[in-house]
């Protein structure tokens, strides 16, 4: 389990299609504290670390990770969110984010406003993931609280402290991006639909 509190930022430094598998090399500042089998969220979405060299550590997304996520997208010189999974006497200062992405999103507007920035996002509502209004959500990983929440589409606010440490401040207009939606959100409405849509 994660919280959406993202520690470091990553660089994807090489890709290695193995049949409709991609490993992933990715330097990072906290590969030495990381060991093999270790679940770590990558833009929210989480993978397992199955070797180490140096600052460089892989891990592996299969056919059906890439097509959820913005990972087929990811190319050498990639700046990645990073979070290790929350350690049982860790404080929880996000929200319950799992590492599953539910579905992408696109970014459709970025504003400056007074030392922060607004971004819009847009998703597909079809899939049946929804938004609440200051409701939790996890954008490529890091746990943030929804406004102007429509049916597919919200908007948050970026403080100077994540958008500087996270690759926030990378994201351009058209960018794809990875979504987590609320798990709560999620139960509640499997429960009031049921399974027969």
């Amino acid at each position: 389990m994660f919280t959406g509190i993202i520690e470091t930022l990553g660089t994807v430094v090489n890709v290695k299609k193995e049949g409709t598998n991609v490993h992933f090399d990715i330097q990072s500042p906290i590969t030495h504290e990381l060991k093999i089998d270790q679940s770590v969220a990558h833009n929210g979405v989480c993978l397992t670390v199955v070797a180490i060299d140096g600052d460089v550590y892989r891990v592996t997304a299969i056919d059906e990770t890439l097509k959820k996520t913005n990972l087929k997208s990811w190319a050498v010189g990639r700046k990645v969110n990073i979070e290790r999974c929350m350690p049982a006497n860790g404080r929880f200062d996000g929200h319950i984010v799992q590492g599953h992405v539910d579905q992408t999103g696109r970014v459709e507007n970025i504003k400056e406003q007074d030392g922060s920035w607004l971004f819009d996002f847009s998703f597909d509502p079809g899939k049946g993931n929804i938004t609440v209004e200051k409701g939790s959500i996890t954008v490529n990983g890091t746990s943030l609280t929804c406004f102007n929440s429509k049916n597919g589409s919200f908007t948050v606010a970026i403080i100077p402290y994540t958008y500087e440490h996270t690759n926030f401040h990378e994201l351009k207009v058209g960018d794809e991006v990875n979504l987590e939606f609320d798990i709560i959100g999620k139960y509640i409405q499997r429960i009031i639909r049921g399974y027969g849509e």
